[in-house]
């Protein structure tokens, strides 16, 4: 199926995931290397499972300068770090590779649990430049990916292609006149749906204990105070009108309840607990099987 509703679709792997663009009509080459240019240099900033990438360097504690990127994510990041009481940072990443989530994928733990390091007066994200006195591991898994994918929209809305959506691993941004009904797949049984949403003009991102998941009880949704996994929540899915937000915010749920973060955001949510209740907002436009 193409939901752009069009023949044109451009699939590739890009950042450890797969990718599908689809537009009315097939993207020239000089687009498509103008998409695979901006995720090779959005990845050469902030992935921390590169030894050159440009954030690798707080390892050692100092400072780094980001592309004008960096201002809304770390603005994002500080919001949420403080609705969560500090649960969701972008400095857990120390706390990933503790339990075997690192540059190397071992999936090997090098022992318990460590809480991320503190956002406090030794670390600070402001604009576009983070500084920090102490070593640390940043990650920004859960909110850098989606903004990737509102990059990518961006610049084929700059390119003359208005009606396109952009899938990077199940983090989508759809533009067009044609809204798209996604199956939202059940954390248990891949294969099984829970229901469907709408997404029209709008951002959805999930995300899922059920993914990355490298032993019994370890995945990558960590609460960064503890450095543990979370264990409440299994599934999460959040429309939002862009994909940086909704990215976030399916994380986020996992942390805090939605009331919490409806106090600052404009979004709708499914968030499945693991006893099997879900949570949905009233304004949804879809349904729960």
């Amino acid at each position: 199926m193409n939901p752009a509703g069009g023949a044109g679709r451009f699939s590739f792997e890009a950042i450890g995931t797969g990718w599908h663009i689809d537009t009315p009509a097939e993207l020239p080459t000089e687009v498509r290397a103008v998409v695979l240019n901006l995720i090779d240099e959005y990845d050469a900033v902030y992935s921390r499972f590169r030894p050159d990438s440009r954030i690798a360097v707080l390892a050692g504690g100092g400072s780094v300068d980001l592309p004008a990127s960096g201002e809304a994510l770390g603005g994002l990041y500080r919001t949420l770090h403080r609705l969560t009481g500090g649960a969701m940072s972008p400095l857990v990443g120390r706390s990933l590779e503790q339990l075997g989530y690192d540059a190397g994928y071992s999936f090997v733990p090098l022992g318990t649990a460590v809480p991320a390091a503190g956002w406090d007066d030794t670390f600070e994200w402001i604009r576009t430049t983070i500084r920090s006195e102490q070593p640390v591991t940043l990650d920004v898994g859960a909110a850098g990916k989606g903004q990737l994918v509102d990059l990518v929209s961006a610049a084929l809305l700059e390119a003359g292609y208005p009606e396109h959506t952009v899938d990077a691993g199940g983090d989508m941004a759809h533009r067009g006149s044609s809204p798209l009904r996604i199956a939202l797949e059940h954390p248990y049984t891949p294969e099984s749906a829970i229901g469907v949403v709408t997404l029209d003009n709008r951002a959805l991102c999930a995300s899922g204990s059920n993914r990355r998941r490298w032993a019994d009880g370890l995945h990558h949704v960590l609460d960064a105070t503890t450095g543990q996994c979370v264990d409440t929540v299994v599934a999460t899915w959040v429309l939002a009108a862009d994909a940086m937000v909704a990215d976030a915010l399916a994380t986020a749920l996992f942390l805090v309840p939605p009331e919490v973060l409806l106090a600052e955001f404009d979004f709708d949510y499914v968030r499945v607990q693991s006893d099997g209740r879900a949570q949905f907002s009233t304004s949804l436009a879809g349904a729960l099987f």
